[in-house]
């Protein structure tokens, strides 16, 4: 499939190639694996919640309504999942949290985070889930952004629940 594809769009001249990413994105929408413009976030989104419900002794998850803040799924149980996908070792963003050296203790957003993260060809390489004392323990403050942000490393992982993984050694 993926050299047929190929074929044809090195068949299509710059304007009609650009023009393919606005039937894409259509597409994904009434597939509803997307309901924004965000692709890569809402793919990871789609896939994760896809995943978790369609797999036996995994949480049922459903999305959260568009706009919801510091959250993008429930469980059945009641649980709160932000979901952050990524195309290489930096998640995006989590707003709303206190800044390094506020004062005070961090009231919980979630109870979850769920980390997709994708190769550059956007197919699938991992799924890792970890707890809200775990995201404490992980994050990194983006200073620019003024918000924080989680970097898949060797130590996040070993504190993940591995969902799914594609092994980098063959």
């Amino acid at each position: 499939m993926n050299k047929k594809i190929n074929e044809t769009l090195m068949d299509l001249n710059d304007l009609e190639l650009i023009s393919v990413y606005g039937i894409w994105l259509k597409e994904l929408k009434q597939r509803n694996l997307i309901r924004t413009n965000n692709v890569i976030g809402e793919l990871g989104e789609s896939i994760a919640i896809n995943l978790y419900r369609s797999t036996p002794n995994l949480p049922r998850l459903q999305a959260a309504p568009i706009g919801t803040q510091n959250i993008d799924a429930i469980s059945s149980e009641g649980n709160r999942y932000s979901i952050k996908a990524t195309t290489g070792k930096v998640t995006g963003v989590f707003f709303g949290l206190f800044e390094p050296n506020a004062e005070g203790i961090e009231p919980q957003k979630f109870e979850y985070v769920i980390i997709v993260v994708f190769t550059k060809e956007l197919e699938l390489k991992a799924i890792y889930e970890i707890d809200w004392q775990n995201f404490l323990k992980h994050r990194k403050w983006h200073s620019r952004v003024r918000a924080w942000n989680l970097t898949v490393t060797k130590a996040l992982k070993n504190d993940a629940k591995i969902i799914f993984e594609i092994s980098d050694h063959p």
